[in-house]
């Protein structure tokens, strides 16, 4: 964490942004993940102050802080509301019970002016919730540990 006396809530933890990308390529979904293809991204760099302006778009981003959930807990996220005021949400996925790694989100900017944000940001708040008992089927697929 980046700074665990100003991240940690009494609802739950907010992830701070470490990398911005923009969406190049067209991404395949598919059943069975025969055919998945994610799409590629470049980075976009920050500033010299640690700021990058958004226009309007989405864009694929990643929290600097690794998640390690066990198999008993899982977790899901809302938008900070500070991000909403500014006209950007995010869209996430269910952290799944076993999941371990850096998380990925999109956001996406609203506002037709964009956004400013900087570097270590909170922008998003995670929620941990408990299973009524441990899963026989941790999270083990293709995002497991990734960027650790």
């Amino acid at each position: 964490m980046v700074d665990p006396e100003r991240q940690i809530g009494p609802n739950g933890i907010d992830l701070t942004l470490r990398k911005v990308e923009s969406f190049k390529t067209l991404g395949t979904i598919d059943f069975d993940d025969s055919r998945r293809t994610v799409s590629e991204c470049t980075e976009l760099p920050f500033d010299e102050s640690g700021r990058l302006q958004l226009k309007p778009s989405a864009y694929k981003i990643t929290f600097n802080e690794i998640i390690n959930l066990p198999g008993d807990l899982t977790a899901i996220a809302r938008t900070r509301s500070t991000l909403l005021r500014c006209g950007a949400s995010i869209e996430t996925a269910l952290w799944d019970a076993g999941y371990r790694g850096r998380s990925i989100s999109m956001l996406v900017v609203h506002n037709k002016n964009g956004i400013t944000v900087e570097k270590n940001a909170r922008l998003l708040q995670l929620i941990f919730l408990p299973l009524s008992s441990p899963t026989d089927a941790p999270y083990r697929g293709v995002y497991f540990g990734e960027n650790v």
